[in-house]
């Protein structure tokens, strides 16, 4: 249920009245129009009279519904009463997702944007950037880097979703984990408690310490979460450990760093030793769920913001001389690969 055979036309009015459609889906989550449309079918003549609104208004509402994708319509006969509705599934949860508490549109929306709205065309000849100010990269300062990593906190949903579904899989024998640009140890913490055996290990920039320590104050078993600091372009990554991970880091480097970051966890870990790799592999949902940085960043010229295929990773995993590369499914997928074991 969506709308990709749109004409441009269609979608260029759907994209002007965008605040609008947002204004409507907000309205029905508020009511729990969601929930009554998510299991559907469900009459038109049903639902007015459960919310109390007037049914030809309501199927003016359930229009704006249809018109983006989300909402099914089957109408019976000439009485609009007797129509009935089927939301798309995970509707509920997606609007919820993006409006509600938390939200990580919300938390974006947050950035000055607006520097560049409106200006594009000269930002596109250079004429308009965002000043280390507004968005610094890599971050300048204390205060950038933990603001930063506070923010990118708020993405990791999918993240801990994967490694919790493939948890027994992955740490089955495994001792000492390091999170290489692990943020405030949000996943650190979900590993340790999914993982009883593991010693989890955060390394970033030294100012991002006390965000770790943070964490490590709610975590299941503080003595189990560490943290490094440290800076992966002018050092090699810490060694004496069996997993290594990128989560959210290789994207925003070019070609070249995303390959020296990788030759450097295969140096450090041992034969046997395992590197994970996650981060929202290009697809055209993802694309549109990045929308914003895409944007955001066409007045940063020091990040690259690259989503990337899978296949990228696999073939640089294979060129760096790793074994055994996999690519585990979930909400965004964990590429997992091996050093060998001679």
């Amino acid at each position: 249920m969506s709308t990709p055979s749109l004409s441009p036309r269609a979608l260029m009015s759907l994209l002007f009245n965008a605040s609008k459609a947002m204004d409507v889906l907000e309205t029905a989550l508020a009511m729990g129009l969601l929930d009554a449309l998510e299991p559907g079918p469900v009459a038109l003549g049903e639902l007015a009279t459960r919310f109390d609104v007037r049914p030809l208004r309501l199927y003016k509402f359930l229009d704006c519904l249809e018109s983006v994708g989300v909402v099914e319509r089957e109408e019976k006969s000439d009485d609009i009463t007797e129509a009935s509705y089927r939301a798309a599934p995970g509707l509920r949860d997606a609007v919820r997702a993006v409006v509600g508490p938390g939200s990580l549109e919300r938390d974006r929306d947050q950035y000055p944007w607006r520097r560049l709205h409106g200006r594009l065309a000269d930002s596109l000849r250079g004429e308009v950037s965002m000043t280390d100010d507004d968005f610094a990269w890599p971050p300048k300062t204390d205060e950038q880097t933990a603001s930063f990593e506070q923010s990118m906190s708020v993405g990791l949903g999918p993240v801990l979703e994967v490694f919790g579904q493939h948890a027994d899989r992955l740490w089955s024998g495994r001792r000492r984990f390091l999170d290489v640009g692990g943020g405030a140890g949000t996943l650190a913490a979900r590993v340790i408690r999914d993982a009883p055996e593991l010693r989890v290990d955060v390394y970033n920039l030294p100012a991002v310490g006390p965000l770790v320590e943070q964490t490590r104050a709610e975590c299941v078993d503080p003595e189990r979460l560490g943290f490094v600091g440290g800076d992966f372009f002018a050092e090699p990554l810490p060694t004496g450990y069996d997993t290594i991970s990128f989560v959210r880091v290789l994207h925003d480097w070019p070609n070249d760093v995303a390959r020296m970051l990788v030759e450097k966890a295969y140096a450090a870990l041992p034969p046997g030793g395992m590197l994970l790799i996650c981060e929202e592999f290009r697809t055209p949902d993802r694309l549109a769920m990045q929308f914003f940085w895409s944007y955001f960043l066409i007045g940063v010229d020091s990040c690259v913001s690259r989503l990337r295929e899978v296949e990228f990773y696999t073939s640089l995993l294979t060129e760096t001389g790793f074994e055994k590369i996999e690519v585990l499914p979930g909400g965004w997928e964990l590429i997992a690969a091996h050093k060998p074991q001679r």
